[in-house]
């Protein structure tokens, strides 16, 4: 029964989300960077905490790709969404969400290998298939911009829902690389890390950032100093810990205005009719 009970609410984070936020919850929605079990493991802390301060239920809600994810936050159905900097610009660009903080980690993408495969550099990758998490993940696009930068054509470029997978398909032989970030790389097993090997890495980017909804916005300084009391409770600082995020840390000057270009193709992708 248990099982069933999870099995249930997992679907129902996943798929059902659309006009939550208006239902008197307040719904921080956590673009899909890894499974919805994960995610919402990972975020019970906040959820707890963020529930008991403000006096309503709290949802952790995701989507079961970030393409879903960006057109979801797009549609107003987040009161926080936390997502990666290039999706954060989308939705303060686009729809007025409101920047509040991101994480003191840097935040990298990443190209893999099989660490015993033939595969040394990016110009052997021509015509190999590659996997990425999704059109509109950042670690894609960036892995994208990558392959061309260095002439790499005809290459298939294949999604897939999470980073394990990545990883998983690779040592298995179904691709020859594939676009993660570093912080999702560190959190797979000693043993799998072991068999893969870090082609290329990207400079540091805008990694994932809690954006306010312009609804909220009456109550924008009482919610992120609630995130920064949080950022100091046990909870938070093994959270912190486990996932190698360090805490919070203010966004800098225009550092989501240099997320740009790579919003401009997620604005692109999301906003195109459906083929």
């Amino acid at each position: 029964m248990g099982k069933i009970f999870i099995a249930v609410v997992l679907f129902t984070l996943l798929f059902t989300t659309h006009g939550s936020a208006n239902s008197g919850n307040f719904v921080i929605g956590v673009a899909p960077h890894t499974s919805a079990r994960v995610i919402v493991e990972m975020y019970q802390p906040l959820r707890q905490y963020m529930e008991k301060a403000l006096g309503v239920p709290v949802e952790i809600v995701t989507a079961p790709d970030f393409d879903t994810f960006a057109r979801r936050g797009l549609a107003q159905d987040f009161d926080i969404a936390i997502t990666t900097g290039h999706q954060a610009r989308l939705l303060q660009v686009d729809a007025k969400y409101q920047p509040l903080l991101t994480y003191k980690a840097d935040f990298k993408a990443v190209a893999l290998v099989a660490a015993a495969g033939p595969i040394t550099t990016a110009t052997q990758l021509k015509g190999k298939p590659v996997l990425g998490l999704s059109p509109t993940s950042l670690v894609t696009l960036w892995g994208l911009h990558w392959l061309k930068d260095n002439k790499i054509a005809a290459t298939s470029v294949k999604f897939v829902s999470a980073s394990d997978s990545v990883a998983q398909l690779i040592l298995s032989g179904e691709a020859t690389a594939g676009f993660t970030s570093q912080a999702n790389f560190q959190k797979l097993t000693p043993e799998v890390r072991a068999q893969l090997r870090i082609l290329a890495e990207s400079k540091p980017m805008a990694g994932r950032v809690y954006v306010l909804n312009n609804r909220r916005s009456a109550d924008r300084k009482k919610i992120a100093d609630l995130l920064w009391k949080f950022s100091e409770t046990p909870e938070a600082k093994t959270y912190f810990t486990n996932n190698k995020l360090e805490g919070y840390r203010p966004l800098r000057n225009n550092e989501l205005k240099e997320m740009d270009s790579f919003a401009n193709e997620v604005r692109k992708i999301v906003k195109s009719p459906p083929k």
